[in-house]
């Protein structure tokens, strides 16, 4: 079994998509697909989406939740990690060995947290 999709939350559209959009330039995942409501990037084998929650009551993060990118090397976590903070979103742990993964968290700017491992 593998993770086919993530949707995360957002309390504006524009700004979740300018953010993704940036941050997701030099990989796989491309934007495929932007409505009203929802914005899709896809690969060949994952979907991400951003969306404004179904019963129009705002958008939160959930304490404890967290989404991963496998991103395949150590040069791409850094580099990741990097562009999230310069987009606006903010640390949540610096890039470094954890246990058998090299990784670095942090959050977009509806504060989901994201980690890239390696």
């Amino acid at each position: 079994m593998k993770m086919d999709y993530c949707v995360l939350g957002t309390n504006n559209m524009a700004a979740a998509m300018q953010f993704y959009d940036s941050l997701f330039e030099k990989t796989a995942l491309k934007q495929v697909l932007a409505t009203d409501r929802m914005t899709f990037w896809q690969c060949d084998d994952f979907a991400f989406a951003v969306a404004i929650p179904f019963n129009e009551a705002p958008a939160t993060n959930g304490n404890g939740t967290m989404i991963g990118f496998n991103v395949g090397s150590k040069e791409e976590v850094t580099r990741l990690h990097n562009k999230l903070i310069e987009l606006g979103g903010t640390c949540e742990g610096e890039p470094n060995q954890r246990g058998p993964k090299f990784s670095a968290y942090g959050r977009d700017l509806d504060k989901n947290k994201i980690v890239f491992s390696a």
